[in-house]
């Protein structure tokens, strides 16, 4: 569907909102790449220094389709942006629209001109209703609205889209106040409120509050796109609840010249976010409606109370934490352990039935569960992630380290058929081992020599692998969990034995929502983490 657009003939008439999925170069490479009828490519917003945003919980669903949300303006700043972004390919055929933000009108110049150069487009975040200081605190004044958009028109030569929050008495008022500055096109609604959503008597967002997306904004946003699109003469944007074809005609009918596809997203992987895209654009071309289908409204964020039984030290920085109740989950996937006040963070089940978890004692939040006392009620959501599924009967070697040794361990457990390696820096950070040697044939390593094997995890796994016969070596299939220069590591041996379709690894990239809509736990090829994986096959899982 060849869709003009400011200048450009692109491949397709949709884009995915500035802050959602596509928020790295990885990402938005691959879907340059996998899905062309998104013609307008959306980055999150980079503003004028790095920013860490909110701890999570950042999303929470407060009913079928419909999300808070307060990230807190995650970003690595226009430095490190414009590095990421100089390497992507951009096609003839598609548009990288770069969303800026800043607290005042020379920051808004700073970015855009620093960025500017790396894409076709710069967005103005005007919008953003949960950062104190940006977004929504610069877009609610027309005459600063104007100063903004003239000021960065004046700075880059490339089309300047200012996005507009709908948070206003006025915002036709608004529209026209951008357009008046120099707007070459307009993005519209972001995030309604901010609006808050508890669970069990307690704020799910750790910062309280956050914007309102998904099917409950759709009427406030179509109402706002047409009086927008009535009142200036310029390109709109429109995002705001959309889901289904139906959806996409009554914006265009409204007036939108690209439509936007966000929350609906929730829950899915790559692939089917590929084809949702690609059965929406069969759906405006044969006057269906079959892609509201895809939509994963039965996509379960909802958290369930469990309570602290017992805290067992391994040694000084690693504990397993064992609760009151059993939780369902498959082997590959994970779930989310929450604490109300502190945040929360994804785990892979040690054991299901009780539910218990490994920690390893990395930050605030891993260091206040290794203190917890026996009594705590937490919450856990899930599961999340794809679960394993290698052939029947097929023999596995699974390879971990830390606390990757949860995340293989239900898999020799439920699968069979394992040969399980673990490595260790020394004895004293072993354990689970007596299960782990009921379920598999187990390989332990140690750095110091302490306990089995002398020398690193991967070492003893060449040994092994080098004892195989070629015919053995082609039915294996790998499952590598743990730090990032151990996977990095066990795939290197692996790929001198086999082929990169035999191996599945899991890096613990920095997750946050858990449901494939931030973007934070992106592989170096694009794929995400929480809903690709976390288990995800061939080489390139590690950078």
């Amino acid at each position: 569907m060849s869709t003009a657009f400011l200048g450009k003939s692109l491949s397709g008439p949709f884009t995915i909102p500035s802050g959602i999925v596509t928020c790295s170069a990885p990402i938005i490479q691959a879907f340059f790449e996998q899905v062309p009828e998104i013609g307008v490519l959306t980055t999150k917003s980079i503003g004028p220094e790095p920013r860490l945003g909110y701890r999570e919980p950042v999303l929470s669903q407060y009913a079928p389709g419909c999300f808070v949300n307060a990230v807190g303006l995650t970003n690595p700043g226009p430095i490190a942006a414009a590095e990421t972004l100089s390497q992507l390919e951009i096609p003839a055929d598609r548009f990288l629209l770069i969303s800026v933000f800043g607290g005042s009108v020379q920051e808004y110049v700073d970015v855009a001109s620093a960025l500017a150069p790396y894409g076709d487009g710069i967005e103005l975040n005007l919008s953003c209703p949960h950062a104190s200081g940006y977004g929504m605190a610069m877009g609610q004044d027309p005459e600063l609205v104007r100063e903004i958009t003239a000021a960065v028109k004046a700075a880059v030569d490339v089309p300047v889209i200012p996005k507009l929050t709908p948070n206003v008495p006025n915002l036709v008022e608004i529209a026209q106040a951008a357009v008046a500055g120099g707007a070459d096109a307009l993005c519209a609604i972001n995030t309604l409120g901010p609006g808050a959503h508890n669970a069990h008597g307690h704020p799910v967002l750790t910062n309280d509050l956050g914007g309102m997306s998904g099917k409950g904004v759709l009427p406030i946003a179509l109402k706002c796109v047409r009086e927008i699109a009535a009142a200036v003469d310029v390109p709109v944007i429109a995002c705001g609840g959309l889901s289904s074809a139906d959806d996409v005609r009554e914006f265009t009918r409204a007036g939108a010249a690209i439509t936007g596809i966000g929350s609906a997203l929730v829950g899915m992987t790559t692939a089917e976010i590929a084809k949702y895209f690609s059965v929406l654009s069969r759906d405006i071309q044969e006057s269906s409606n079959r892609a509201e289908n895809l939509v994963r409204y039965d996509v379960d964020m909802r958290f369930s109370p469990v309570v602290l039984q017992q805290v067992e030290r391994v040694c000084d920085d690693i504990a397993v934490l064992t609760f009151d109740r059993k939780v369902s989950v498959e082997a590959g996937e994970f779930i989310f352990l929450w604490i109300p006040g502190l945040g929360e963070k994804p785990f892979s089940a040690l054991t299901d039935d009780p539910f218990s978890l490994v920690v390893i004692d990395v930050g605030e939040f891993t260091h206040a569960l290794m203190d917890l006392a026996p009594g705590t009620e937490a919450y856990v959501r899930g599961p999340h992630g794809q679960a394993v599924s290698p052939p029947p009967g097929a023999p596995l070697v699974a390879v971990a380290g830390g606390t990757g040794l949860a995340a293989v361990f239900q898999i020799a457990r439920d699968h069979g058929n394992a040969t399980l390696f673990v490595g260790a820096r020394s004895a004293d950070r072993l354990y689970h081992t007596a299960a782990c040697a009921d379920v598999a044939d187990l390989h332990i390593s140690t750095d110091d020599g302490s306990a089995g094997y002398h020398g690193r995890v991967t070492e003893a796994l060449r040994d092994y692998l080098d004892s195989l016969s070629t015919e053995a070596l082609s039915e294996l299939v790998f499952y590598n969990c743990g730090p990032e220069p151990m996977v990095k590591a066990a795939i290197e041996v692996q790929q001198a034995y086999c082929l990169e379709t035999q191996i599945f690894s899991s890096v613990d990239y920095w997750t946050k929502c858990g449901v494939g809509i931030c973007g934070a736990c992106n592989a170096p090829d694009g794929r995400r983490i929480c809903v690709d994986g976390p288990f995800l096959s061939g080489g390139q899982v590690t950078s």
